[in-house]
């Protein structure tokens, strides 16, 4: 029985070391790439409704250009720091990439405090029951995905976008840096 102690620790030892290993997420296939984006029409938070009006509909933008959503929420600290990179590409591509950020399970005051603190002028919608992730099958924030002009998910990526998969998201869909 002595002989199996040691074998018995370095057993749950690693079993116990697997545990701690931190996960990709990105790893996690989503089952909506290749197939047409759930639609949705949300109410957007109030900075954007005197130019694009009291509720934004997925559908209406299928076929004029390509989509990137963006599910976030304002106590998400790795959205506040993909916020500023969002906004500067939504600036730079705005008349051919419409970026969308959908506030999930936050207070309607929290997001707008957040849209003032970051300047964002892309459109926002108001989701605080987290409905829409769910049909996303988002597993937090934030996450992102990218939509072709013909409505179909090409892409998801969990965790905070930076510089590089943003351009590498983008190129999938023809948008090249300016």
């Amino acid at each position: 029985m002595r002989r199996f102690w040691p074998l018995l620790i370095l057993a749950l030892g690693g079993l116990f070391w697997w545990g701690l290993q931190r996960p990709d997420p990105n790893a996690l296939p989503s089952v909506l790439v290749g197939k047409a984006a759930p639609d949705f029409a949300l109410p957007l938070l109030k900075p954007y409704r005197a130019e694009w009006g009291e509720r934004l509909e997925l559908s209406r933008w299928v076929g004029s250009r390509p989509i990137l959503l963006n599910f976030w929420a304002s106590w998400c600290l790795p959205c506040r720091d993909e916020a500023p990179l969002l906004e500067r590409y939504w600036r730079q591509y705005r008349d051919r990439l419409l970026i969308v950020g959908i506030n999930v399970q936050d207070s309607e005051a929290q997001a707008l405090e957040f849209i003032r603190e970051y300047g964002l002028s892309f459109p926002s919608v108001f989701d605080p029951k987290g409905t829409l992730a769910v049909d996303y099958g988002t597993y937090g924030v934030p996450e992102t995905f990218v939509i072709d002009a013909r409505g179909k998910v090409l892409l998801r990526h969990a965790g905070p976008v930076s510089e590089g998969t943003l351009r590498d998201m983008l190129q999938k869909v023809g948008l090249e840096a300016l």
